[in-house]
């Protein structure tokens, strides 16, 4: 089945050219000018893949890149859809900025439309396949249960909302319980080894998971820090 992408972008000519090259590639381009429209479209329908703009009349794509990885936009399966930001600003700041809120590549204008393809066809396939982690069908560890083939992880029967990154660097940490995971490891497991993300990342992730653990658990830390070594889940 074609990958269906939603297309943020405010510049028609921009627009045209990338849905004339996904298209080519056999992707369907649902376009939206403008926030509110990318938000309905997103209401309505799911879609494979985000290519979303920064700079835009009603606000930015990063806005919406955050709601998604937060969860407010309530449709099955939009927390852990993937994400490429598209923006003039290719400072390294922004870049990680834009890849701390969740987005999975990062590409400046002005860009290839061929290498935006190459780059959305490579998203697509490390979505495909969980990285780095190798789970049984189903796991349960104190008060964890991980269903690996739906990607979902459940504490005390509880399901947590999850994106696709902190759910395997949970279900990393999970599979190794007890054991201190750098951050290199947990950097391969839930990004690839062809990522761009750095340690800081990785602490960003962890901070929220830890939160979203602590709403449904607030009588314990289930993650630890080993200062200089990693993070450690605790058996």
């Amino acid at each position: 089945m074609a990958a269906h992408v939603l297309l943020l972008e405010d510049d028609p000519a921009i627009a045209r050219t990338v849905a004339y090259t996904l298209g080519r590639d056999g992707m369907a381009v649902t376009h939206s000018l403008l926030m509110h429209d990318a938000r309905q479209q997103l209401q309505s329908r799911t879609f494979d893949l985000l290519v979303l703009d920064v700079g835009l009349p009603d606000g930015s794509g990063l806005d919406l890149l955050q709601d998604l990885r937060k969860g407010a936009v309530h449709r099955p399966g939009a927390t852990a859809t993937p994400v490429l930001v598209l923006s003039a600003r290719g400072e390294e700041l922004d870049r990680v900025l834009g890849l701390e809120l969740g987005a999975d590549d990062y590409l400046t204008k002005p860009f290839s439309p061929r290498e935006l393809a190459a780059r959305i066809k490579a998203v697509l396939r490390r979505a495909a396949v969980p990285m780095g982690v190798v789970a049984s069908a189903g796991s349960a560890h104190s008060g964890f249960h991980d269903d690996a083939a739906g990607q979902r992880i459940s504490l005390h029967g509880q399901p947590l909302a999850l994106t696709r990154r902190e759910y395997r660097l949970l279900a990393c940490l999970l599979h190794g319980a007890g054991r201190i995971h750098g951050r290199e490891t947990l950097l391969a497991a839930a990004w690839g080894n062809d990522s761009e993300s750095t340690d800081r990342t990785v602490d960003t992730h962890i901070k929220t998971l830890r939160a979203k653990l602590r709403e449904l658990d607030p009588t314990r830390e289930y993650i630890s820090t080993h200062r200089g070594m990693g993070y450690c889940l605790d058996a």
